[in-house]
């Protein structure tokens, strides 16, 4: 970190240069982001978590350009190549292409037209040729044949001289910055079909890295990009994603170009031009020139301006579909949690039946059994009555039915047991809810559920899932590899690394803004919260089991391998419910109960007293407590808690349930209207689980009776709403929705 990088963060992202050199200054210390979000206010000047992570992945892309810089530098050094005006261009440099621009001259190089022309000794001729305005390029060039050296005739001469000055062009570092400048600014997008070049069978493609190409035609697939262009500036992601798959399937031929005319008229004005020859003149050296521009530009600096282009539009593509799914990842991991209630979880089956599992109010399992209600089997009464003697014997509340093959049927017979048992008991309070269960195959049949369950298989598994997630979505989620969850767009053609970092910070942000309670986190939970690795949450639950449940937040000192640091990164989003001291449920810091304490004693007040006492709290004159490390942010925050420890900042849980006259696409109708849920948002619109086991989309241009830019601004994963049916295409099971009436 230096202050160079401060002062070009805080420019870029247009954040108060204190604040950036706070954040960089504790990044250095080795704090994380919700701890600095949440609990270093004043050091940053109230920075959100968005801000501080683009300060902190922007100081690693600049360490990373420094390092660089660091190696070109000491490569010419060595190599003796290094002039004073060289060096201060690459000190200058401020991103990596323009660092690699000024490089690009003394680059190792391979074989080259232009490197077979120097070793025939005619860039003296092509110095002569760029540089003398008077030049007469035929007669110059004859001084140079010879056989012997491979120059038979003036004409290869002048090929030479062609190719070397070629090579001079496209290693200006200025004229590559225009171009580029041109690129990103002027380059169309456009796609065509493939020349086909033979056929494969679908096992040969699949085994070449292409698993869609199986028994799919592809021409239905890309049909829309056969004859495409556009913009490359204002082309959406999903665009971009699309076509750049299909290059890689070998189904479109992808082309990021300005109109040649243009990118020609740079090179040009540039060495003709500026070389003492004004554009239209002809002559033969003007001739030789023009023909070293075009040949610089098609041959050298096209293809490699438009390799930048594409990859600064994948690139561009991959950051809007990773905050696509982590904006849709972030509302499923905070959908509103059912609570501890017992809990029947029942995994839809038609032929393999419908695994039923009981959970108690922790969700801990009690009992599993399957039973077969549906078709082809169709034991309904038998089913009934199990179900009724499970929901009386677990004194079930609720029952949560996964949302796959044969869910609306589940939900629908077991709607109609639970009516059966009319006013009896318990049983007739019972809900039936619908739970989103993508995902919950991939956790039962992981190591981490093996490890959970070693004497169940795969279908008990899944059914445990299944209610744990309707009674505490993000505990349950956070055990599965968030890219199996299915909330994102292309998410198989974004960039593997960066889409793992964009969800792993958002799972971290959602777990510590909820906070973790100590005694009962399972170690996927735990390795989320701030400054905790999975090594350590594996010692804190050690640790638990040996010794019994923590006493208090202090207790956690005593964790093999958890250090001061540690500590104080994780300790205020940690919770103990039943802990020693009165703060040990809420989210003020162990930091700051010294503080708490004063506060109280200022009152006349024990902090168990404090505590949810909102008179009590509003006493407190909060400015009398400001110091060189503790703001007024910092004190509102802990007012905050005081009023309201441990707070849930999740919505509270709220019953949905679909129409009873809908269960198949064959049952839709165009005007029909229908409650619904959201079940993935993007770019270009929302899908929604209307209950037919196919999601409808509701196109961005249908969100709203005005402009929407971001479906986002509209609607959110796991939203419930009321959606008109537009169109109903029943052969390729696509279904129009609307929100505007």
């Amino acid at each position: 970190m230096t202050n160079k990088h401060i002062s070009i963060i805080a420019e870029e992202l247009d954040l108060p240069r204190s604040g950036v050199a706070g954040a960089a200054a504790l990044f250095a210390d080795g704090a994380g982001v919700p701890f600095i979000a949440r609990y270093r206010k004043e050091r940053t000047g109230e920075m959100a978590e968005d801000a501080l992570l683009k300060v902190r992945d922007r100081l690693a892309e600049l360490e990373q350009l420094d390092t660089r810089r660091s190696s070109i530098l000491e490569s010419l050094e060595e190599r003796r190549l290094l002039s004073e005006d060289l060096r201060k261009k690459i000190e200058g440099a401020q991103t990596r292409a323009a660092l690699e621009d000024l490089y690009l001259p003394y680059r190792k190089k391979k074989k080259t037209r232009a490197g077979a022309a120097h070793e025939r000794g005619l860039e003296p001729l092509a110095r002569r040729v760029l540089e003398a305005a008077d030049v007469l390029p035929g007669r110059e060039a004859a001084r140079y044949v010879d056989e012997e050296a491979g120059v038979p005739d003036t004409e290869a001469a002048l090929a030479g001289a062609r190719d070397i000055i070629a090579e001079w062009i496209n290693e200006d570092a200025e004229l590559r910055a225009e171009l580029r400048e041109l690129f990103s600014a002027r380059a169309y997008i456009s796609a065509r079909r493939a020349a086909k070049r033979g056929t494969r069978s679908g096992a040969d493609q699949k085994s070449a890295g292409n698993p869609r190409a199986e028994g799919r035609d592809e021409s239905e697939t890309y049909r829309d990009y056969f004859d495409w262009k556009e913009p490359a500036a204002k082309a959406p992601s999903h665009r971009v994603l699309a076509m750049f798959r299909g290059e890689r399937e070998g189904v479109l031929t992808v082309r990021v170009l300005p109109e040649e005319a243009r990118a020609l008229a740079l090179v040009e004005r540039r060495y003709l031009e500026n070389r003492g020859r004004s554009k239209g003149k002809g002559g033969e050296r003007g001739e030789q020139l023009e023909a070293a521009c075009a040949d610089a530009y098609r041959r050298l600096l096209a293809p490699s301006h438009e390799t930048e282009a594409k990859a600064r539009l994948k690139s561009a593509a991959d950051e809007t579909a990773a905050a696509v799914f982590a904006a849709n990842l972030r509302e499923l991991l905070l959908a509103p949690p059912l609570g501890e209630r017992a809990v029947l979880a029942v995994d839809p089956g038609l032929r393999t039946g419908c695994k039923l599992v009981c959970l108690d109010a922790r969700g801990e399992l009690r009992h599993y059994e399957t039973i077969y209600p549906l078709e082809p089997h169709n034991r309904r009464d038998e089913a009934g009555a199990r179900v009724q003697a499970l929901l009386r014997d677990y004194e079930i509340e609720v029952i949560a039915v996964g949302n796959g093959t044969g869910g609306r049927e589940a939900v629908s017979f077991l709607q109609d047991v639970t009516a059966e048992v009319g006013g009896a008991g318990d049983a007739a309070r019972v809900g039936v809810v619908s739970v989103n269960e993508a995902g919950a195959s991939v956790y039962s049949a992981s190591a981490a559920a093996r490890e959970e369950f070693p004497d169940y298989d795969v279908t008990v598994r899944g059914a445990v899932s299944i209610g744990r997630r309707l009674m505490d979505p993000l505990s349950e989620l956070v055990k599965i590899d968030p890219k199996s969850i299915g909330v994102g767009q292309y998410q198989h053609d974004v960039n593997e690394k960066l889409l793992d970092n964009r969800l792993r910070d958002t799972v971290v942000s959602c777990v510590n803004a909820v906070g973790v309670e100590l005694n009962t986190a399972s170690p996927h939970l735990l390795q989320y919260v701030a400054g905790i690795s999975s090594r350590v949450a594996a010692a804190i639950v050690a640790h638990r089991g040996k010794r019994g449940p923590f006493p208090s937040r202090e207790e956690l000192r005593a964790v093999n391998g958890l250090g001061e640091k540690t500590f104080e990164q994780a300790a205020g989003f940690l919770r103990v419910s039943t802990g020693e001291h009165p703060l040990d449920a809420s989210a003020v810091h162990p930091e700051r109960y010294g503080l708490v304490e004063r506060m109280a004693a200022d009152i006349g007040a024990q902090i168990s007293e404090l505590v949810g006492n909102e008179k009590l709290c509003n006493a407190i004159e909060l400015e009398r407590y400001v110091s060189d490390d503790v703001g007024l942010p910092t004190l509102r925050d802990i007012r905050a808690e005081l009023l309201r420890p441990g707070r849930d900042p999740r919505p509270a849980f709220e019953h949905f349930s679909f129409s009873d006259d809908v269960h198949d696409i064959a049952d839709l109708q165009p005007g029909m209207k229908l409650p619904g849920k959201v079940t993935n948002v993007t770019n270009f619109g929302a899908f929604v689980d209307i209950g037919v086991h196919r999601d409808g989309l509701i196109h961005i241009s249908k969100l709203a009776d005005r402009f929407v830019s971001d479906p986002h601004e509209v609607v959110r994963v796991g939203g419930t709403l009321t959606v008109t049916v537009m169109d109903v295409d029943r052969e390729r099971k696509r279904i129009g929705l609307s929100l505007i009436d």
